[in-house]
């Protein structure tokens, strides 16, 4: 079971989450699979198919949700250092090539949305920054290729 360092926002969010699936979703499905066994033949219910389906889908996603609250690890943002770029440092980096400038966070996997500029701690660019300094380069290798990022500003 891997380690999944978050902040206590993010940890509250899969609580929430999986307080919501167990106490909502799974009580709703469970009503639909009981109304479909009550028309009658299962073999060729497909309403009862569809609901037992959902259930399984749901159930599996209720383990992986409690296997991350489990293994998860919070982090007290006011021990983090922002001399080098880590998780749950805001970094603003330039793209080299087109001097493009961009913002992320560096955030866990369960906290990771590109939309809101949290990204991945997984993903190519987060690992190719870790550990660098404001005004280091880092070569990152991406699908489309080699990119360069210079890091401009670390922040919380």
């Amino acid at each position: 079971m891997a380690v999944t360092y978050m902040t206590a926002e993010g940890y509250k969010k899969l609580v929430d989450e999986l307080n919501e699936l167990e106490r909502v979703q799974r009580p709703a499905i469970s009503k639909l699979i009981g109304e479909a066994r009550d028309k009658g033949d299962l073999s060729e219910n497909a309403e009862y198919d569809a609901a037992k389906e959902a259930q399984g889908m749901l159930e599996m996603k209720i383990s992986l949700l409690k296997e991350t609250v489990a293994s998860a690890r919070m982090i007290d943002e006011s021990k983090i250092n922002t001399k080098e770029v880590q998780i749950l440092t805001r970094v603003k980096i330039k793209n080299t090539s087109t001097n493009q400038i961009m913002t992320y966070m560096i955030v866990s996997e369960s906290e990771a949305n590109f939309k809101e500029g949290k990204l991945s701690v997984t993903t190519p660019i987060a690992k190719g920054l870790l550990g660098k300094k404001v005004g280091d380069k880092a070569e990152v290798q991406v699908p489309s290729g080699k990119i360069e990022f210079e890091v401009i500003e670390i922040s919380l």
